[in-house]
């Protein structure tokens, strides 16, 4: 598995391995778990993906941040990553989140299809 910084690199590696619609189906199954009324179609375009998936952050974090802090556990998001995170700005740390939310999701992804 390649080291991804960028989400576009996330998606061009989940792309090459024809593993994006599985990318999909985790993060579903996760949002599911973690009781966030969002479910992405596998075919979804990946700016549609980020878009939408920053937006559910950026209001779970103004408006539910125990539901943001349940998604965080439920995904298996790096505590220290979140911690390294600039929160003055609400809209670019959600982004960041997503970033992380979506890396994450895409190495559970990697490894199950490594096994």
């Amino acid at each position: 598995m390649k080291k991804v910084t960028t989400f576009e690199e996330l998606v061009e590696e989940a792309n090459q391995l024809n593993l994006y619609k599985k990318l999909i189906a985790q993060l579903n199954k996760d949002l599911l778990f973690a009781n966030i009324n969002l479910e992405f179609d596998e075919e979804v375009l990946p700016s549609s993906l980020k878009l939408i998936l920053h937006e559910t952050v950026y209001k779970l974090i103004q408006e539910k941040f125990n539901d943001y802090l349940n998604l965080l556990y439920i995904v298996d998001v790096s505590e220290e990553k979140i911690k390294q995170l600039d929160g003055s700005d609400a809209i670019q740390l959600s982004e960041q989140v997503t970033f992380l939310i979506l890396k994450r999701e895409w190495q559970k992804v990697w490894f199950k299809n490594k096994i």
